[in-house]
């Protein structure tokens, strides 16, 4: 299982909010750029970025700060997430050297968006669904519709994507632990690969996710964890290597 560091990113800086409110911030670095260095230095195998404001926005805002956190580790798989709306925006990013553009609520407002970008950047799209009590959320979390989880995540299956990234927001910033029940059920529902993101605390969170990383979990996101020193980053790749198996990022 990989273990994959967030960079949040809201006014050009490197940023975690807690359950999604962009008025309740903690402030990490003031430079995404050296951050990303520290968690590359760290052992990390991919980076998963998003742009907070973006999400908001409806388009990039700290594109910018991507752009150059690809353009100094170019061998290095990034995800990017946040603002992502038409094509144009996805073919920008992977010019610029991101590898996964991730599709949050234009997967939920727009669905054949996702089959259209999944065969114009086929092995590039990933979804994600942010979800409270299996319904999913969209624009940063702002709105929660009536589409459940798994129903959405086995549409996308059928379009190609290359993973589903599954946020529990009533977990997400908080230091509670990921939701292990919800998010091996959607694992188990589908074939595509799931990434867990939201929650994680500690090692014992990377432990019981290796636990359940045969219902198809394949990587993990941290990052108020990572941030605040409740889970060594390296001590918890490790971990994900000897219990659930190393995945090499495409």
């Amino acid at each position: 299982m990989l273990l994959i560091p967030a960079i949040d990113l809201k006014d050009g800086r490197c940023v975690r909010l807690r359950q999604g409110r962009m008025e309740d911030e903690t402030i990490f670095s003031d430079d995404p750029v050296e951050m990303a260095g520290r968690w590359v230095e760290a052992g990390a195998r991919r980076l998963h970025l998003v742009d907070l404001n973006g999400a908001f926005a409806g388009e990039p805002v700290n594109g910018a700060v991507i752009k150059s956190i690809a353009a100094r580790y170019p061998d290095l798989p990034i995800q990017v997430g946040g603002g992502i709306r038409d094509e144009q925006t996805i073919q920008a990013y992977l010019d610029a050297g991101v590898t996964y553009a991730i599709i949050g609520t234009m997967a939920v407002k727009d669905p054949d968006f996702v089959g259209r970008a999944c065969r114009r950047f086929p092995g590039h799209v990933i979804v994600g669904l942010d979800a409270k009590d299996g319904l999913v959320a969209t624009d940063g979390w702002a709105n929660i519709t009536e589409h459940r989880v798994k129903d959405l995540a086995k549409r996308f299956e059928q379009e190609g994507v290359s993973a589903i990234v599954y946020t529990d927001i009533g977990r997400d910033g908080m230091l509670s632990g990921p939701n292990l029940e919800a998010t091996a059920a959607l694992a188990s529902a589908i074939d595509t690969p799931v990434i867990a993101s939201g929650g994680i605390t500690g090692i014992e969170d990377i432990q019981a996710l290796c636990e359940i990383a045969g219902t198809g979990i394949t990587g993990a996101i941290t990052g108020r964890a990572i941030y605040e020193g409740t889970l060594d980053f390296s001590a918890g790749q490790r971990l994900a290597d000897a219990d659930c198996g190393a995945v090499k990022p495409e």
